[in-house]
Parts: C-alpha cells; structure tokens; sequence
C-alpha cells in the first residue's frame, strides 16, 4: 500500500511502469560505459530515461546499464521501439555497444518533429492557485501509472495549481516517463512556467533548477518515497518526511540500480602476488597497508562493485569507489555496516549505513540524510595509493590482491568497464557548477585533513608528475607530496624538514642531505625520526569540485 495521498491514488502500485524499468528481457539498445583512461563509472547516464533526448544526449544514451544477468541488478535501459536488432541481455557476457544506426536517429531531426506533433495540442495557461498538499504529489505519480483519463486529469490539476515546487518533481517524472504524449507535455509546461527553453534535455533542466535557491513541495520528500519505494522498498527509508538532511533534495538523483545492485565486495577472497596471473604490470591498482598487512584492489574488478568492506591489519576499512568522479577513499568503518544506496549527489555515489538507512556523501564521510545527520559522525581517512600493479608488486612483492573469484559473473578485464566514459569529457550526470581551469575528467590529488577541515586542496596529477616533490600546507600541517615513477601520489606530514629530491622509489634527500626511507605508512630519517603518512586520494576534477566548490587548485 502506498502511504499519502489522495483514496485515488493509495493502495495503487507502479506495477506497469516498474516493469518497464525491471523487466530484463526486453529490447534494450545497450551499452556499458567502462573504466578510466587506463580503466571506472556505475550508474545509468543522464537522459538514458527516454529515446527522445536531444542530439546533445543522444552519446549519454549510449552508457546505459545492463545488468539483466545478475538479479540484485534493476535493469534500466534505452529502450528501442523499432525494430533495430540488438544482442539478447541474457546472452551477452560483455557490454554491448549502442547501433550506429541508432545515434544517427537520435542526432536528427526526428525527436523535434515528434515533439511539435505531441505539442500540437494547447494546454491552457498557468494561474497560480492552492491545492491539497497532495493534489499536485498525486498528479505526477498518475502520469507515471495512470490510464488515458487519469493522465488528463493529472494534466488538468498541474495546469490549475502549478507552481515553482512542482519543478523537482516534473523533472523526476521527465526522467523516468516513456510515454511520448506525458514526456511532451511536461516539456511544453516546463518551458512556458520557467522561460526555459531546454526541451527534452534533463540535464539542462537540472543544472537550472540546482542553480536557483532550493524550494520544496510540502509533500516532496513523501512523493520522492512514494515513487521509488516500488522499484526497491528500502528506498521508501531513505525519504522518509521527518528525515534530517544537509543537501538538497532534488539533487539526489536515482543512479538506475536498488540498493547493494551495484554489488560491494564484503571480506572478498584473496590471492598471493604469484598466483594473480589475470593482472598486467600497467593494470591499475588501489594500494592499502595497515599494520604490514599489504593489500591491492585492482580498478578493473572495483569498477563493477565500487565498495570493499574488509579487515587489513585487523582495522575494519571500507574502500569507496565512485567510477563517476573518479574517487577512490578509504575509510575506517567505525562500526558501520556501509553499502551503496543506488543514488547520486552531484555525480558522486551516495551510500547508506545499514543500521539506520541513513545517506552518507562519499567523498565527505559524512551521512547527508537520516537519522546520523547533525550528530558530529565523520568516518576517519586513511590512506590508499593509486598506481600500477607491476609498481605495487616491487615495492611489495608479498602482496595479497583481489581474486577474480568474487562471487559474481562480470568481465573483469582491464578497461572494459566504462570505457566509453573516460573516452570522452562528458559526464552521465548533471552537477550544480563546473570549473574550466581544468578538464572535467582530468585527475587531481585531493586533500582534506581533519586539522584544516575547511581548507580542501586539489593539485593537479599532471602538475605533480613534472615535480616530483612537492611542498605545501593546510592550516597547521606542512607536508610533502612524493610522486613515483607510475605517476602515484604518497602524502607525508613534513614537519620542519625540506626535501629537494627523491629517486622516484624509495630513498628521498632533505635540504641537510640526509635520507629518507619511504614506506606506506611513513618517511624514516636519521636518528629515528619518523614522518607519518597523510590521507588524500585521487579524483576527477568536476567530481572534487562538485564536492568542494571552494577549493584550492595547484595545476
């Protein structure tokens, strides 16, 4: 039973439309966008909700999900009503790439034509007037589930009682909609309520709406519930009315997966370096040591699961990976029972703890949503590396690294995930604000540190590949940035000592020449001395200043 609303619209499912989005066996054109440069993203793109996108989005049609062979897997798909043959889901064991044909439909005229002809029909004008807190919640869910009557009449509701909050959910509704005549109509009544002239482009309207000050339905939060609880009915948890939250809502967007459908690796096997005979030298890595319990994640099997939860050197971590914005982060448990929540903020993974169905942002540690918001939780950083396993294997050569025996049947080979997302500087999802001084996708060192919370820092990988050795400071700590020759990033509390070179592997030298030892955890000198370890991670660029807008930036 769906709960609010009004007696017409309570007790009715979204079995016909959550079938449409579940269903695996229907005609999908398909595609699976693979890992970073050297191989990483898991959530369906933006504008993949209808075959109507603008040409703009006709390439972000191109990375939608398959994952028909797994069943903690929604299937959401571009879905093709011609006749235009594509491979069977069920039989492909690899991703499957969007028809030519297909691109060159979406890039003409067509879905312009099709819009005037859906347009064709006046819809009246715009008087601002009350409604039941549920009328208008209720007009949007029946355009999704509703019959031809009940379409008309939600029309007529939204024509007589539109105002601004409608937004958010008129959005949601275009995004998930497949019915042309409910799609054209949105657009036409978007466009003549706002001025906006952005058509069928999701990704336009978001990025207006995120940019004006956020105001919100009284019964959006119940709307948001009511309309995903179907495609997984943990959801409904997640949106609860009476929920705390620090973020906008309208900016938690679906990703196009239930909870856990992008599967995390909880205790995952482990295998020693000499039996890891699928990994090439230039196959990335994720590189972690706690207690001299040596571990490597390889990119190629964590874009499909984006999360490890594990015990290294009996600490408890999790190992978070957004494949959107290229982030991989290392945390310390701290007792809760993490996974991935199926949604996005700002093109970066949302998780959620088990205990509470609460939200966290990835790239904060923090919980956004849910009972843990304003009770001063932040899981604790810890250091991970990003290099390249033939690097990781001679600096460690015991080891231990990802067996490909993980439980689930993916193509783990390196560079197959996500290709098509890293070949280009688009993004799948919209963010509130981009910054030019670099690439969208170009990677950056970023650093928050728990002395200098509000001083986050980003240095360009490029730029830290021409120095090598790197000096700089966040509040009270002065630290060092060592690249190596795989271009891998390690961060050490430097203290009062300056460093002026390093052989790019294990031996660095100070201004008074003398030498330090480099390990995982610290820099050992003379006498002693120990330099600990600092947390930082890579990211891309568009991803770390979604999160942190502002920033520094060494480039």
């Amino acid at each position: 039973m769906l709960s609010g609303g009004s007696s017409r619209f309570r007790g009715k499912t979204f079995s016909r439309w959550a079938s449409v989005l579940i269903s695996p066996f229907r005609r999908p054109v398909t595609a699976v966008s693979p890992l970073s440069r050297r191989s990483g993203a898991n959530s369906i793109p933006q504008g993949a909700h209808s075959l109507f996108a603008p040409p703009s989005a006709a390439r972000r049609i191109t990375t939608a999900w398959n994952r028909s062979r797994c069943d903690e897997f929604v299937t959401f798909h571009a879905y093709a009503e011609d006749q235009t043959p594509v491979s069977d889901p069920a039989r492909a064991s690899h991703p499957m790439y969007v028809s030519s044909n297909r691109l060159r439909l979406l890039r003409s005229g067509v879905p312009a034509l099709l819009l005037l002809a859906v347009l064709a029909q006046p819809v009246a004008g715009w008087p601002a007037s009350n409604a039941a807190p549920a009328a208008i919640p209720d007009a949007f869910l029946a355009l999704l589930t509703g019959d031809g009557n009940e379409i008309t009449d939600a029309f007529t509701t939204l024509d007589h009682h539109w105002d601004e909050t409608c937004i958010p959910m008129a959005l949601e509704t275009l995004y998930l909609s497949r019915n042309l005549h409910v799609t054209g109509r949105l657009v036409e009544l978007l466009q003549q309520k706002s001025g906006q002239t952005f058509g069928f482009d999701i990704g336009k309207w978001q990025e207006w709406l995120w940019s004006r000050p956020g105001k919100q339905h009284p019964r959006y939060a119940d709307f948001k519930s009511r309309l995903y609880r179907t495609i997984d009915p943990r959801f409904a948890h997640y949106f609860a009315t009476e929920r705390p939250r620090e973020i906008r809502l309208d900016e938690i967007v679906w990703g196009g997966v239930r909870q856990d459908g992008i599967p995390p690796l909880r205790q995952p096997r482990m295998i020693g370096a000499a039996a890891a005979d699928y990994l090439k030298d230039d196959n990335v890595i994720f590189g972690v040591e706690i207690n001299g319990d040596v571990r490597a994640y390889p990119k190629r099997i964590m874009a499909w699961h984006e999360m490890f939860v594990d015990e290294v050197g009996g600490i408890p971590v999790t190992g978070a990976y957004c494949t959107l914005c290229g982030a991989m982060i290392l945390y310390r448990s701290g007792g809760h029972q993490l996974g991935t929540s199926g949604f996005l903020y700002r093109s970066n993974k949302l998780m959620y703890d088990q205990a509470t169905q609460s939200l966290w942002n990835t790239l904060w540690g923090t919980p956004v949503v849910g009972p843990l918001v304003g009770k001063g939780i932040a899981l604790e950083r810890l250091s991970i590396v990003t290099t390249t396993w033939g690097e990781w294997r001679r600096r460690h050569p015991d080891t231990q690294v990802l067996s490909l025996d993980t439980g689930y049947a993916r193509d783990y080979r390196e560079g197959v995930a996500y290709f098509e997302y890293f070949l280009t500087d688009e993004l799948m999802f919209a963010v509130p604000g981009r910054d030019s001084r670099l690439p969208n996708k170009d990677e950056i060192l970023g650093l928050v540190l728990a002395q200098a919370p509000d001083q986050p820092l980003a240095i360009s990988a490029r730029y830290l590949h021409r120095h090598p050795v790197y000096h700089d400071a966040l509040g009270p700590v002065r630290f060092v940035v060592l690249t190596d020759r795989s271009g891998a990033n390690r961060v050490f509390d430097s203290a009062d000592v300056r460093f002026v070179s390093w052989d790019r592997g294990r031996v660095a030298l100070d201004d008074q020449g003398k030498r330090w030892t480099l390990t995982e955890a610290a820099l050992f000198g003379p006498d002693g001395r120990t330099l600990h370890r600092l947390p930082a991670h890579r990211a891309f660029w568009f991803g770390w200043f979604s999160a942190y807008a502002h920033t520094r930036l060494v480039k």
